[in-house]
């Protein structure tokens, strides 16, 4: 994405942002680490927060992040996968995976799996013992050993953990900052994170659309420059190559409270600064995983199996190059008109085979469409879409369910056709997808491969739902062959749906 500055700011204001941050972490260029640095990498955990009440407040430090890193807007799932809630959204930052594998769903912790998927901080502990790992919190399930907890483990160097009192809804945010601001300062740490949780609190007494809430946020916005400061006043920062991470769990509705499924409340983002990190950028292809693998990777550390990709990874999935070509809705009431996030405009070198395909219906889904996230899931709430968490940005979506609420001839049945990829006769390649299927009796969803122009066999069929999988099929090249191409056809009359992302021949 091209640098800009984050919108619904002033110039003024940015400048402003800018010195403040400058002045908090010093004046060398964002893109470039001092030589020979030692990686050091920062995390704080705002809890609650609205990025669009975030820019609106008296926000100096964030909003100079904001102005000299990236901002990343992104959203959680919702229920059957987990609530919206702090558990859910604290172990996916910390854990680098989904609800489907860290197995917590809601504020009570039942079933977690952090023993298969520890936090990123004791994955750095297991790595790489003589590091130096801190983490504070007035949350107790974040450090704390009580029942639900804790999200990041004993095996963590230090951890911090007041009991937060929320009736005045400010808890224990300035001692949690000073704290660590000390610890900072004065110690060493290598990986650290720290959570404050006044602006969650304000959420839930005053809803995110009060001046009480953006109040909230400017005072800790102070905290976390605060921890700025701390990071720039090391004896040794000036041999350091810090990475600064800003990231919330949830969202919160305009009249407060959280853990449905409306874009409000699974609204998120991630704010970072550091070397290699474009001023002013913005990216729509960033996950709340990421915070964990941005982490583990600032330090070296390889964490196989998270779902979470580093900031530093390239996009290179073709639907995401469609997203200038996304329009608003045409049939759909209940997306927002200012929304664009649908288009039946194929990637280069893709296309879309609706010969099969009935006619009329909603306009949105008539055969494959190429949308994103905000758009898909407001088509209609709670059946699902909410769950497809491991596609990103643009997906392919073939949705026969929406599709029929218009009236229509036929049924749905339409293609997606990749470009013909070059091989050789003999080998084994791999098709590797992101696949977010629900299954319903009467529809049919297949893949299917042809080579050099020959007749598409099938290579797999779904029977049964398949929610937000990361697939991989070995195809048997034929001796002689020198070209694939890959077909995803998808029929039904009023059933269920298809997403597919990321689709890869390696």
């Amino acid at each position: 994405m091209s640098p800009a500055v984050p919108a619904g700011r002033t110039l003024a204001v940015a400048v402003t942002a800018t010195a403040l941050l400058a002045a908090a972490l010093g004046a060398h260029p964002a893109t470039a680490a001092p030589a020979a640095a030692t990686d050091k990498v920062l995390v704080i955990g705002v809890d609650g927060a609205v990025l669009d009440r975030v820019k609106a407040a008296n926000a100096p430090y964030l909003n100079g992040l904001m102005a000299q890193g990236l901002t990343a807007r992104s959203t959680l799932y919702a229920g059957p996968m987990a609530a919206t809630s702090s558990g859910p959204g604290w172990s996916t930052i910390a854990t680098g995976v989904w609800p489907d594998k860290h197995a917590v769903k809601d504020n009570s912790f039942t079933g977690k799996n952090y023993a298969a998927y520890p936090d990123f901080l004791t994955r750095i502990e297991n790595a790489r013992p003589a590091l130096h790992t801190y983490a504070a919190a007035d949350w107790e399930p974040i450090t704390s050993t009580d029942q639900n907890g804790p999200i990041f483990s004993a095996k963590v160097d230090k951890r911090l953990s007041l009991k937060g009192d929320r009736d005045g809804y400010r808890g224990e945010d300035p001692k949690v900052a000073a704290a660590a601001a000390t610890e900072l300062r004065t110690q060493n740490p290598d990986a650290a994170f720290v959570y404050l949780g006044e602006i969650d609190a304000a959420g839930h007494s005053y809803g995110a659309a009060s001046q009480q809430y953006l109040d909230a946020v400017a005072r800790v916005d102070a905290l976390v420059g605060q921890l700025l400061t701390a990071v720039q006043n090391r004896p040794t920062y000036g041999q350091e190559n810090w990475k600064i991470l800003v990231t919330t769990d949830h969202g919160h509705t305009s009249s407060g409270g959280h853990g449905g499924s409306t874009i409000a409340e699974r609204g998120t983002f991630v704010i970072a600064k550091g070397a290699g990190i474009p001023a002013g950028s913005v990216r729509d292809d960033v996950k709340l995983a990421d915070v964990a693998a941005t982490a583990l990777a600032q330090l070296g550390v390889a964490a196989p199996g998270i779902d979470g990709v580093p900031l530093g990874s390239p996009d290179s999935d073709p639907f995401d190059t469609v997203r200038p070509a996304l329009q608003a809705r045409v049939d759909e009431t209940g997306i927002p008109a200012g929304v664009k996030g649908f288009t039946h405009t194929p990637p280069a070198g893709w296309s879309v085979d609706n010969s099969k395909m009935g006619t009329g219906g909603v306009t949105e889904w008539a055969g494959w469409a190429f949308a994103t996230d905000e758009f898909w899931t407001q088509s209609q709430r709670d059946q699902w879409r909410e769950l497809n968490v491991r596609s990103r940005d643009v997906f392919a979506v073939a949705d026969s369910d929406e599709w029929d609420d218009k009236t229509h001839t036929g049924t749905f049945d339409s293609t997606l056709v990749t470009p013909k990829w070059p091989v050789a006769g003999g080998s084994t390649r791999t098709l590797a997808f992101r696949s977010h299927y629900r299954h319903e009796a009467g529809q049919t969803a297949q893949v299917l491969v042809s080579y050099d122009g020959g007749t598409p066999t099938v290579v797999k069929t779904y029977t049964a739902d398949a929610v937000a999988r990361t697939e991989s099929l070995a195809l048997q090249v034929p001796a002689g062959a020198t070209d694939v191409q890959v077909r995803f056809r998808y029929s039904g009359d009023n059933n269920w749906f298809w997403a597919v992302d990321d689709v890869r021949l390696g």
